[in-house]
């Protein structure tokens, strides 16, 4: 399982003009591939006017799942080229459709390969891009008299507090990379004189 993996910060739409075509790249993240089909289903549907609608999406924190489409362009000139352009800036869970408004030019094998890979290039570098990284889920009890300093000492150490429940005790939600375990295991038992209860569950991704 990778440890870390990149994704678009937020969906959005970066437009470029080559030789007076148009050319606007949809991107937007997703975490399934049935995700990723109704994005491009939905540009589809918005340029249904457009020369080509050509797609590429990855899906997997180890890129398990690759597709793209060409679109009725020359065969290898866009969607390939998109998709090589994700997988060369490390992106996962990450849709990409290249819209083109023909201008009257034809650009050539080459020139559509530059075209296609260099609006995806372009549209990660206007959006951003940010990292998630693979954490164990844990749940902290504890009693009540205790619970408040806990949590501002996860707080302030800067432990993801996901969620509090109060019942007979306090039950606390965190993310722990996996390599902080035992050292965690060690703070709370000293923080909480061995009173808390420390239980690992499974395995999340979050931002870094």
């Amino acid at each position: 399982m990778q440890d870390e993996y990149r994704t678009v910060a937020r969906a959005g739409v970066h437009e470029t003009e080559i030789n007076r075509s148009r050319f606007l790249c949809a991107l937007a993240p997703a975490a399934t591939e049935r995700e990723a089909q109704e994005f491009i289903a939905a540009v589809r549907k918005e340029h249904v006017d457009a020369t080509h609608n050509c797609w590429a999406y990855v899906i997997g924190a180890d890129a398990s799942v690759q597709r793209a489409s060409d679109d009725g362009e020359p065969g290898g000139t866009a969607g390939v080229p998109m998709l090589q352009m994700l997988l060369r800036r490390d992106m996962r869970y990450v849709v990409a459709v290249v819209t083109r408004y023909f201008g009257g030019v034809k650009l050539g094998a080459g020139g559509l390969i530059r075209a296609y890979g260099g609006s995806v290039g372009e549209a990660l570098d206007a959006l951003g891009t940010i990292t998630r990284r693979r954490f164990r889920l844990a749940t902290v009890t504890v009693d009540h008299q205790r619970a408040g300093k806990v949590q501002n000492d996860l707080r302030s150490t800067g432990r993801e507090v996901r969620d509090v429940r109060y019942g007979e005790e306090v039950t606390i939600e965190i993310g722990l990379p996996d390599a902080d375990v035992d050292a965690f295991r060690a703070w709370l038992a000293d923080a909480t004189s061995g009173t808390a209860r420390l239980e690992l569950g499974g395995e999340a991704y979050g931002d870094a």
